[in-house]
């Protein structure tokens, strides 16, 4: 079965008090993605379509993000809001569960849904972001609060604006294409979208809001349990922001966890490496 992009449909769903903006395709059982920062649902356009043929493939825009709301407050920015957004996205399209991908802050919020909702996500998928409390861990080694120096740098007022917004949006490009190890992954017309969303009224704000509120957020003093939802990270090997160090011992926290590593791959793994993603997601869920 061969499902193109012109099936693809733009739709909106209120939950939680804000109108989400998700791209849709396929259906049957639900599948939910969920995108990362600088990013908006255009980051799953290559796995949109390879799994409408088995699902209802929803990939949301983030409160923030894209054509989703924005909400003003930095506290709308906090996880307990990104959960009941997407209880509410799951409920309000008529499911009472989901197989949930996440990648970056889509994954982080995969993560927490996943540990408040655990009857509501049949598998969990996570891409080149680790469980909160690695993340944590990792805080307190000198080489990841290297490379995590722009969480901090984004809890400055209005610097970072400034600088996000500056030169047509230069910077988001860089920080994809810059830090992606295939260069070839991203074209103009690809990182021209990205910034054409974040030039969006009121996303910079919001999308560095998240970041100011994940300092409490990933709270050093939570104790996690043990998640028994079955679980597959995938992992680029050469992400700049996220070592790969942080996967080590996860099963720590998940008691049915697969780890797929891709060599030769940056942060941006589902982009920079579509066809090894799909591979390991088809066959964790067995399709």
């Amino acid at each position: 079965m061969s499902v193109t992009q012109n099936s693809w449909k733009h739709e909106y769903i209120t939950t939680n008090g804000v109108k989400l903006h998700y791209v849709t395709q396929g259906a049957g059982p639900l599948m939910v993605m969920l995108h990362g920062f600088p990013e908006f649902w255009y980051s799953w356009r290559h796995q949109i379509p390879e799994f409408a043929k088995y699902f209802q493939v929803v990939a949301l825009d983030l409160r923030g993000y894209n054509d989703s709301d924005k909400p003003k407050e930095q506290s709308a920015y906090v996880m307990d809001e990104f959960v009941k957004d997407i209880e509410g996205v799951i409920k309000g399209l008529g499911y009472d569960k989901c197989i949930l991908v996440g990648h970056d802050w889509g994954g982080a919020i995969a993560w927490f849904f996943a540990y408040a909702h655990p009857e509501m996500v049949e598998r969990l998928i996570v891409l080149n972001l680790p469980h909160p409390a690695k993340f944590v861990q990792g805080l307190s080694t000198p080489q990841q609060l290297l490379r995590s120096w722009y969480i901090f740098l984004f809890q400055l007022p209005l610097l970072p604006e400034l600088l996000l917004q500056s030169a047509d949006f230069q910077l988001i490009e860089r920080t994809i294409q810059g830090t992606a190890f295939n260069k070839n992954a991203f074209t103009q017309a690809d990182l021209d979208a990205y910034k054409d969303a974040a030039a969006k009224r009121g996303a910079i704000a919001a999308m560095l809001n998240y970041y100011r509120n994940s300092l409490s957020q990933f709270m050093p003093n939570k104790k996690w349990g043990i998640l028994d939802v079955p679980t597959l990270m995938i992992w680029g090997e050469n992400d700049t922001a996220l070592g790969k160090e942080l996967t080590y011992d996860t099963t720590a926290y998940v008691r049915n966890l697969k780890i797929r590593y891709i060599p030769h791959c940056g942060h941006w793994v589902q982009q920079e490496q579509p066809e090894k993603v799909n591979q390991y997601i088809k066959e964790f869920l067995v399709i």
